[in-house]
């Protein structure tokens, strides 16, 4: 129905406020404008019919325009259902391409040559081998080697538990649910899926067992591998030591019943080290629950070795970042409850799947620069080197302490002055309050005669739907009555410039660079922090701290956005510089072409948070970023990106 550069459109469409340009999504899909105006043409005539048109808008772009939800909706759901049937899309851009050759070496014992992988991806053989090297990169850390022989081409091994982790990260969605599991999964029929589902939850229910929905899921996953790698007869080894100290353990108990009652019902016999690599899950996947625990069993954890660590994790967390959580004692409890079974994880080599690491980087990158901050005070007490996946877990933890901490911003106190009667003052009270929210406190509705009795030493600026000419003690805003979208975002230029505009706040002409050619991260960090250094802006040792942050986990967010900086607070005062590329970079997984180089002021954890609000709101729109990245001119970024700050003031 449609292929992958129409599902490409589609989604960049279906994701944008605004109209999105040809060439835009030619930079997106890696195509020229021309193939990319044939492809809109094709998905203009897929999606009509279908609840939904594309409307295209001379000089301006492409807008998805959906007529009945319903409908539309159930044209999605087809588009899902036929790509599943299909087995699969031809990946278009590098990071798909080397997870599909990931998926390929994983789910195959033999030789794959790399000419067969150029044309089951309709690319050169120079481009399989340059994204080949990616794949190198991923499967080196997790200890899994690929092997090459002439005439035949490569294949993988490595330890069966890293194998299986691998198996589990890159077979599955990180959103995928368990329904979608038992209905798709490549190596069971549905049926066993769902009877490993089953036996799991009656001894979860028979032992008190606790895991959240995920968790769940992961042991799932992990079990049902297990079952499918015992029938091809690969096994995991383990240290005959490492194995007696799991067998002590109570969760091997429930193993051994799950694992019996498997062995009946799908007949895969669980030799006793298998036994122990559930056990290790179990493990890993417990939940400690500060309500459901035992409150002797919470203050033996606090006053323990995980206590300690916990401590001296918020110490350092709050000494770098000075977030105000330094007695946050639920915090201390629910790190120590996490602490003991990630451990565990890592002790025995296991991994976690983590499906909510992009939102959580997305949505809450503070809480997740105070997760980066916990990951390396384990690493120096214990020497566990934690994963991006384990920290946006950890994150989780400070975001909720973070937002108990949160205090409403001060509301802007206003009075409506309104000529033509209560009702209509009424009408505009209410769309005020639901275009605003809780920004703006309305005081008071009033008529222009009115006015003079009311104590204006109460209020922050005046709404009338009528010109005041006379001079009065607060701005006035005169809109009108029937209020429109200029109305409104009138009101909310004058917000936004009452806060000040952020670029110039921030940044400015000198610290902004456009249409720059690089190709790796590393060109575009360097070339900044040279530009700052030449300014006298940053210190000796910046470039690096900021390698050292990009190296425990990388700060693009997608939409063609990297927010690097460095690992700690490092200068005097708060700002950002900006690059724009000419093409788009890989970061990481991702491509970047938007690069906003962050440095906050020495213990102000209040700019860092006000920055990444202000960034985190304008760069998610794929649409500013694509005027942003287009943008030539320092007064032409400076006017997209102040439209776009006021744009987004209303409910933020």
């Amino acid at each position: 129905m449609l292929n992958s550069r129409m599902r490409i459109i589609l989604q960049e469409l279906l994701g944008a406020s605004s109209p999105l340009t040809s060439e835009y999504l030619a930079k997106v899909a890696s195509v020229t404008s021309r193939t990319i105006r044939h492809d809109m043409r094709m998905l203009e005539e897929a999606v009509a019919g279908h609840g939904a048109r594309i409307e295209s808008m001379r000089g301006t772009g492409y807008l998805l325009k959906i007529i009945d939800k319903e409908k539309f909706k159930n044209f999605l759901t087809d588009v899902a259902e036929i790509d599943s049937r299909h087995g699969r899309i031809i990946p278009l851009y590098p990071e798909d391409r080397v997870r599909y050759m990931i998926r390929r070496l994983l789910l195959t014992n033999h030789y794959l040559k790399l000419e067969d992988l150029a044309d089951e991806l309709f690319v050169s053989r120079s481009t399989v081998q340059m994204d080949f090297k990616a794949v190198k990169k991923i499967f080196r850390p997790n200890g899994i080697e690929i092997v090459s022989k002439p005439n035949y081409g490569i294949k993988i091994k490595g330890d069966e538990k890293k194998l299986r982790f691998m198996l589990s990260e890159y077979l599955f969605n990180r959103r995928d649910d368990i329904h979608r599991l038992i209905t798709e999964f490549p190596f069971l029929p549905s049926r066993e899926i769902a009877g490993i589902q089953r036996i799991i939850l009656e001894k979860m229910g028979r032992y008190g067992l606790v895991m959240t929905d995920i968790a769940l899921t992961n042991l799932i996953v992990h079990i049902a591998i297990s079952c499918a790698r015992i029938r091809n007869k690969n096994y995991v080894s383990m240290p005959s030591v490492e194995e007696k100290e799991i067998m002590n353990k109570r969760e091997y108990k429930i193993a051994e019943e799950i694992v019996r009652q498997l062995e009946k019902e799908i007949q895969v016999k669980f030799p006793p080290q298998e036994i122990a690599y559930i056990t290790l899950h179990l493990l890993g996947n417990r939940l400690f629950h500060e309500d459901r625990t035992d409150q002797e069993e919470v203050k033996s954890l606090l006053d323990g070795p995980p206590g300690e660590l916990a401590k001296e994790i918020i110490r350092r967390v709050e000494e770098k970042m000075h977030l105000g959580i330094a007695g946050d004692r639920k915090l201390a409890i629910s790190l120590v409850l996490h602490l003991e079974p990630a451990i565990n994880r890592h002790r025995f080599g296991m991994n976690l799947r983590n499906p909510l690491l992009e939102d959580i980087k997305t949505n809450y990158p503070l809480a997740f620069e105070a997760g980066v901050i916990a990951s390396t005070v384990i690493q120096e007490r214990l020497g566990i080197k934690i994963e991006e996946s384990e920290i946006g877990y950890l994150a989780i933890h400070f975001g909720a302490a973070i937002e108990r901490r949160k205090r409403p911003s001060p509301r802007k106190r206003c009075l409506i002055i309104c000529a033509s009667g209560a009702g209509s003052a009424y009408l505009l009270m209410y769309k005020i309050k639901e275009a605003f929210g809780s920004k703006i406190e309305i005081v008071d509705t009033t008529g222009y005669y009115n006015r003079k009795t009311f104590p204006f030493g109460e209020i922050d600026f005046i709404i009338s739907t009528i010109p005041i000419r006379e001079p009065m003690n607060v701005p006035v805003i005169q809109v009108n009555t029937i209020l429109g979208e200029g109305d409104v975002r009138k009101i909310a230029r004058f917000l936004s410039e009452r806060d000040g505009n952020p670029l110039e706040k921030y940044s400015g002409k000198d610290l902004i660079f456009l249409q720059k050619s690089f190709a790796a991260k590393e060109e575009v960090i360097s070339f900044l922090c040279e530009k700052l250094k030449e300014r006298g802006m940053i210190p000796d040792g910046f470039f690096d701290s900021v390698m050292e942050r990009e190296e425990i986990a990388p700060t693009c967010f997608g939409n063609l956005v990297a927010i690097p900086h460095p690992m700690v607070p490092q200068t005097d005062t708060t700002f950002w510089s900006v690059c724009t590329l000419k093409k788009p970079i890989q970061w990481s997984d991702k491509r970047v072409q938007l690069v906003f180089l962050l440095s906050v002021q020495k213990k102000n954890a209040k700019d860092l948070q006000e920055m990444y609000k202000i960034l985190i709101r304008v760069l998610d729109d794929p649409a500013i970023v694509q005027q942003l990245v287009k943008a030539d001119t320092y007064e032409a970024f400076a006017s997209v990106f102040y439209d776009a700050f006021v744009k987004e003031t209303p409910g933020a």
